[in-house]
């Protein structure tokens, strides 16, 4: 069946479509992202601006005939920390599914990275062991550990590239020295507590990275370009990652730009992203990450999945157009 998943992410709304059955790897049909960037049309209360409700209204309305035109029998919507933190989110919410018709589903960040996590079980299989997953998003950082496609152990934290970009590092391009050490201070401060929960199950046979973060990071790193394939086995080794770290944060944005695997959009982000990964290594104390190129929305896929196929659910068919 071709079944489709919207994002709404704190930079990006993203559209996945695939044809999946029941024991088979889901393939990808379609891929559309718009660089909503929800996160900075937001008031200094966190609300979803007029302006950026509109444009999140228009965006779902545009990515659901998307999933139309392609024939997509079931899909579902989640939306993640911008939403989720947003104190009016729930209202928001509502007049979104009045308007499209959609349903949006809010993610609690465990549920993040429990999700995530799936999707890297899934990708890597049984023989990878214990796993430990980290993905660095726009709005938090998830952490999930465990030898079971559920995770004994995850952790959410408010770390995500965009947040601290926004909130740390000013208007200063690229940023100044004592910038970096405060917010590298407050990055330790938010990891430091998890890492014995995390170890408490035991030292993991493999650590995985997820994001668009991590992958930047590992093909500035020297890692193979993505357009080879997702078979290819690409790392991120920490040793490389300080070096990377160093290089960025001398650079100017439009430097950054110009870095292999960076989109001018994530560029102004990169920075907080480096310095979330290089302590987070350092902490969990990994000498390296494998790039992992499925993530949250193939958990999403991944799931929904399981439902539909052991008769636990029937299929999301797409709404009406509102108003037909």
């Amino acid at each position: 069946m071709r079944l489709g998943v919207i994002d709404i992410g704190s930079n990006t709304v993203h559209l996945l479509v695939v044809d999946a059955h029941r024991g088979g790897q889901p393939q990808p049909a379609a891929s559309v992202r718009v660089p909503l960037r929800l996160v900075e049309l937001l008031d200094g209360e966190g609300r979803l601006s007029d302006n950026g409700e509109r444009a999140l209204t228009d965006c779902i309305h545009e990515l659901r005939t998307h999933a139309q035109d392609l024939n997509v029998v079931d899909l579902v919507a989640f939306a993640t920390s911008a939403v989720r933190e947003a104190p009016d989110g729930d209202a928001v919410l509502a007049r979104l599914r009045a308007d499209t018709g959609l349903s949006v589903t809010v993610l609690p960040g465990e549920a993040e990275a429990r999700l995530t996590f799936l999707a890297v079980r899934r990708w890597l299989g049984w023989s990878a062991g214990r796993l430990l997953a980290l993905d660095i998003g726009g709005g938090s950082l998830e952490i999930g550990a465990g030898m079971h496609e559920d995770p004994d152990v995850v952790a959410s934290l408010p770390l995500g590239a965009s947040r601290l970009t926004r909130n740390w590092l000013g208007e200063n391009d690229p940023p100044k020295r004592a910038e970096l050490s405060e917010l590298r201070r407050y990055v330790r401060a938010q990891i430091a507590p998890v890492v014995g929960s995390l170890y408490s199950v035991g030292e993991p046979t493999r650590a995985v990275a997820t994001s668009k973060t991590f992958r930047s990071l590992a093909r500035i790193a020297g890692a193979e370009p993505y357009g080879r394939g997702p078979y290819v086995r690409r790392v991120l080794r920490r040793a490389d990652l300080v070096d990377v770290t160093a290089r960025v944060c001398r650079m100017s944005v439009a430097e950054r730009a110009a870095l292999p695997g960076v989109s001018v959009s994530r560029a102004g982000q990169l920075i907080a992203g480096a310095v979330v990964a290089s302590e987070a290594l350092d902490l969990l104390n990994l000498d390296e990450v494998e790039i992992c190129p499925w993530a949250l929305r193939e958990g999403v896929i991944l799931r929904r999945l399981d439902l539909l196929t052991s008769g636990l659910d029937g299929p999301r068919s797409l709404p009406p157009v509102a108003g037909g």
